[in-house]
């Protein structure tokens, strides 16, 4: 391996980082990130049109999933090897692909095909993450890589609702897809002109770059833990917002798409979570905030289990839950950023590839843990699922006695 963790990292860091600049690396990444989950809440329309049994609907979010893990681990790492511009403009000619597959499908498989194309080249995000870490000073990456971040989820939350009002007003669940493959054009012309140019530290060949990134894991205990972390984290998240559509669409709350955008509107609160986070990172508090974060999740599920469908107060509970929920993972994909950018710029596409997998493969065992568990047993047995994803971060989390003797010395 040609490169370690005591190679030198760039000799002088900008004072400031253009406001304007991560402003649109949040918007962008927001605008990518709405990809992956724009058929969330239309799993159930989206399968009844293209025959997919209803055992199966998770597979419509699961693919994306899939494919954005995969991408998370072949082609993400390319970020410390590739001029970050291009590599981000390659990865959006893919999105768009998927996005223009999935608006003319027209049988499950195609639609499943399009869905993994989606999720590939939506890692374009997990490039530009890095970027924006490499553009902050030290004593303000926390805040920086949380205000990107704050992007992201937004993008995510607002996914859900937005693709529930177009499908509503459209009466056609292709519609969403259309736009966006349109908005994703105009994005690619955008960042073509406002990118500045970032060539990679390293010089390692690509076959090369993948054995470092196991050896990172391997060596590096807080590449491991966060990764953990974020995984299971992640699990609950996407099975949560999996179900829940099937849930308020059934015959207990009989929501129109409408409705069920107007729930998914509470998630919106989660993209604060992110930037307050990563200034609370800056200052040294990452253990504590962590674990808020993951006590959050667990608490929100705890708060599921006692919703009965149907019942009075039974939609109030869900969007506190709901609320909660995405406070507590927005938090801590927040922190662990912050945390394993410590190790480097020169490994930084690489310890978030290995982060971002882990998150994504979460996420695809959540969503499809919460369409077989849905049509097996009902919100009882999804809520009772999604317990025990956070439960077992906490377990592992207090497995490392670090947390509860040293506190991280603030960034002068």
């Amino acid at each position: 391996m040609r490169d370690t963790l005591e190679a030198a990292q760039p000799s002088a860091e900008k004072d400031r980082v253009s406001p304007w600049l991560i402003l649109l690396l949040a918007f962008s990444c927001g605008l990518m990130a709405a990809n992956v989950y724009y058929a969330q809440p239309l799993a159930g329309l989206i399968g009844a049109a293209l025959g997919v049994a209803k055992g199966a609907t998770g597979l419509i979010v699961t693919m994306t999933q899939i494919g954005t893990g995969a991408g998370m681990l072949f082609v993400v790492p390319l970020g410390d090897l590739f001029e970050s511009r291009r590599l981000v403009l390659t990865l959006l000619c893919v999105v768009t692909l998927g996005l223009l597959g999935a608006a003319l499908s027209q049988h499950g498989a195609q639609f499943l095909i399009a869905a993994c194309l989606i999720g590939l080249g939506s890692v374009a995000i997990h490039v530009l993450v890095p970027y924006a870490a490499h553009l902050a000073p030290e004593r303000i990456r926390g805040r920086v890589v949380g205000n990107v971040t704050s992007g992201v989820v937004l993008g995510i939350m607002l996914a859900r609702p937005a693709s529930s009002f177009v499908t509503q007003i459209s009466s056609s669940w292709h519609t969403i897809f259309y736009l966006s493959a349109a908005l994703t054009v105009a994005l690619m012309v955008l960042l073509a002109f406002a990118l500045p140019k970032r060539e990679p530290l390293s010089k390692l060949r690509y076959v090369e770059l993948l054995a470092s990134m196991r050896h990172l894991l391997l060596t590096q205990p807080v590449v491991r833990r966060r990764s953990i972390y974020t995984g299971c984290l992640a699990a609950a998240f996407s099975l949560f917002w999996t179900t829940t559509p099937l849930l308020l669409a059934g015959p207990a709350f009989g929501m129109s798409q409408g409705g069920i955008a107007l729930f998914a509107l509470v998630g919106v609160s989660g993209a604060i979570a992110a930037t307050v986070s990563g200034s609370l990172a800056d200052r040294g508090w990452t253990r504590p905030t962590t674990a808020v974060a993951m006590l959050a999740v667990f608490a929100a599920f705890l708060l599921a289990r006692v919703v009965q469908p149907g019942a009075p107060l039974s939609l109030t509970l869900l969007v506190v839950a709901g609320i909660v929920l995405d406070f507590g993972v927005a938090s801590n994909v927040s922190l662990g950023q912050r945390a394993i950018f410590a190790l480097g710029a020169q490994f930084r596409s690489r310890v978030n590839g290995i982060y971002m997998t882990t998150f994504f493969a979460g996420s695809a065992i959540g969503s499809a843990l919460g369409g077989w568990s849905y049509a097996q047993g009902g919100w009882r047995l999804t809520s009772l699922v999604g317990l025990a994803f956070p439960l077992v971060a906490l377990i592992y989390f207090a497995t490392d006695r670090e947390h509860f003797v040293k506190r991280e010395s603030p960034v002068p």
